[in-house]
């Protein structure tokens, strides 16, 4: 499986639940690691999950250490018995992010900590 960029990871058109240690400035010097739930795509889902009900499928987890503008993948799996040891985070909101190319686009996602501390144990643990 090839290694994608962060900024690819991002901007790809698939639905995406990004939780993350600090705000996102792919520019920044400060660390922060971002792990990205990407969403299956599901048939007949149009408009995602009417007043909330309903569930996410994800199929995909990826995750990045960025520090001093570079980020590197240090976990990706698709394989669905480690995905669904990842809670799925449904506090997620409109996000803003900075691109390392300076580019600005809006994810779906959360800054916690504390949700990045546990996904960071439990891939430590896979």
């Amino acid at each position: 499986m090839a290694e994608q960029s962060i900024d690819d990871v991002l901007e790809s058109p698939q639905r995406k639940l990004v939780v993350a240690d600090t705000d996102i400035d792919l520019r920044s010097s400060i660390q922060n690691d971002i792990f990205i739930l990407m969403v299956q795509e599901s048939h007949g889902s149009a408009g995602g999950r009417a007043g909330g009900s309903g569930g996410r499928k994800i199929d995909k987890v990826i995750a990045f250490s960025c520090s001093k503008g570079i980020c590197n993948s240090y976990f990706e799996t698709l394989d669905p018995e480690k995905i669904d040891q990842f809670e799925i985070p449904y506090s997620a909101v409109a996000m803003d992010i900075v691109l390392s190319t300076g580019k600005q686009v809006v994810v779906q996602g959360l800054i916690d900590p504390n949700t990045v501390n546990n996904y960071r144990e439990l891939t430590n643990n896979l």
